[in-house]
């Protein structure tokens, strides 16, 4: 069902929600939901959109409420460098198609943790820094645990029907751009490279995927992300806040 929620300026008096009072009111409806196998939650957003910072502080929220949580970034599920790169260093179709290796992470975690999977799951495939492979066995999930997965593209068709929550954090391109930028700057060796690296292969690749899957109409959570002190709860379960509708990203 449903849950008819906003922002109401009454509920925190004149102040906006601060960042742990919207984290907490997504925490709660995450932790009220037992759907008799490990809740899957994917935290979808373009690239530097704030995901990892949003998933860490969530898996906290409802740790604190009692259930077990567990977060997995897909970071540890990229292909090899040499599959990533082999549409060119800066393809953003590239990048969309070749960065993630979308079956394995499937194989090795949503299925598993779903209805009927045994919770036993990986947490990761590849080391990403020296671009080798792991090997860990797996991991057993506690039956009532709560999966918290940050990442980009998470809704595409690979991965369809795998999760149970979806919070995309919606944040403008200009400002993922910054903070890409502003992060990866020593990455790259120069704010102009990473500026460009952002232009045209993530930030490109990001658009191909809002125009492709539609993700933050099909998410069943939506957090405006732009200001990471305050964000905005825009959508939870269906159910818009009050606050307007998410991004269309005609920037």
């Amino acid at each position: 069902m449903a849950e008819l929620i906003d922002n109401e300026p009454g509920r925190y008096g004149d102040r906006r929600p601060t960042r742990d009072q919207v984290i907490g009111r997504i925490a709660d409806h995450i932790a009220d939901r037992r759907p008799g196998h490990p809740l899957r939650v994917a935290v979808d957003g373009i690239t530097a959109a704030g995901k990892t910072t949003l998933a860490r502080a969530l898996a906290a929220a409802v740790g604190e409420r009692g259930r077990a949580a567990i977060h997995l970034s897909m970071d540890g599920f990229h292909h090899p460098r040499a599959h990533r790169h082999r549409q060119g260093r800066d393809s953003a179709i590239g990048y969309y198609q070749d960065a993630y290796d979308f079956p394995s992470f499937a194989r090795s975690v949503l299925v598993p943790l779903g209805p009927g999977g045994d919770h036993r799951y990986r947490s990761r495939i590849i080391d990403l820094a020296s671009d080798q492979a792991i090997d860990e066995p797996p991991v057993t999930a506690p039956a009532d645990a709560v999966l918290v997965v940050d990442g980009s593209f998470l809704q595409r068709h690979e991965l369809a029907g795998l999760w149970d929550e979806v919070v995309f954090a919606d944040t403008s391109f200009p400002v993922a751009r910054r903070r890409g930028t502003r992060r990866d700057t020593q990455l790259f060796g120069s704010t102009a490279a990473a500026e460009h690296a952002f232009d045209h292969r993530y930030h490109a690749a990001c658009r191909h995927y809002l125009a492709e899957v539609d993700p933050a109409a099909r998410a069943t959570i939506v957090v405006g992300n732009d200001d990471l002190d305050h964000p905005v709860l825009r959508r939870i379960d269906g159910a818009h806040t009050g606050t307007g509708h998410p991004h269309t990203f005609r920037t």
